[in-house]
């Protein structure tokens, strides 16, 4: 070996790091804080970690899936906009609307929903990083796949974003005991005819 017996460095990871995957995901989090999920970047989280931006594509397929482990968010947009967009475009509503209701209805899920509902109502930095992330990764591909204006998608957003604050957080009756079938039966239509103008 070169180098006085050294062993060459492994690209992407710092010697001795136990647990690299916490600190990008803790450094992460201080970019996303800092700069927005807009104008975070990959090379500039790995920067911050002192890794190699591959390395973050090794643990996150892409800036969103990190945002989502960062933030503890229980869905990831690259999994969750194709099985909303899968399927009947008149049934669109329809999914969406089962889609929250189910997700929120699983306890785990739900304080990591309700965690980040209540954060973006009292802090400015994560009311903007939550707006750019919902409204880019989420929001902003389901109207660009079906054609949607952004303000019909984002008052479609608005009405799940009001039931799940109805249901969880104001605790309302008789919404928040309602089945969840007959609450799809419900707003389904009332989604699906945003969506449709």
């Amino acid at each position: 070996m070169s180098g006085g017996g050294r062993r060459p460095r492994r690209p992407g990871r710092r010697p001795g790091t136990a647990d690299t995957r916490g600190e990008i995901l803790a450094a992460a989090r201080r970019v996303f804080a800092e700069k927005g999920f807009d104008k975070a970047t990959i090379r500039g989280i790995a920067r911050e970690a002192g890794v190699d931006p591959a390395l973050l594509h090794h643990y996150f397929d892409n800036k969103e899936g990190m945002f989502v482990a960062a933030m503890e968010l229980p869905a990831d947009p690259s999994t969750v906009v194709p099985m909303l967009l899968a399927g009947p475009r008149e049934e669109i509503g329809e999914r969406i609307v089962r889609f929250i209701l189910t997700m929120t209805a699983d306890p785990a899920a739900r304080e990591r929903v309700l965690g980040v509902m209540r954060t973006a109502m009292v802090n400015e930095q994560a009311v903007g990083m939550i707006r750019e992330f919902f409204g880019t990764a989420i929001l902003g591909r389901v109207a660009e796949a079906l054609g949607v204006p952004p303000l019909r998608a984002e008052a479609a957003f608005a009405q799940m974003f009001g039931v799940v604050m109805i249901r969880y957080i104001l605790g309302m009756e008789p919404m928040a005991s309602a089945d969840i079938e007959e609450l799809v039966a419900l707003l389904a239509p009332v989604v699906q005819r945003y969506l449709d103008g």
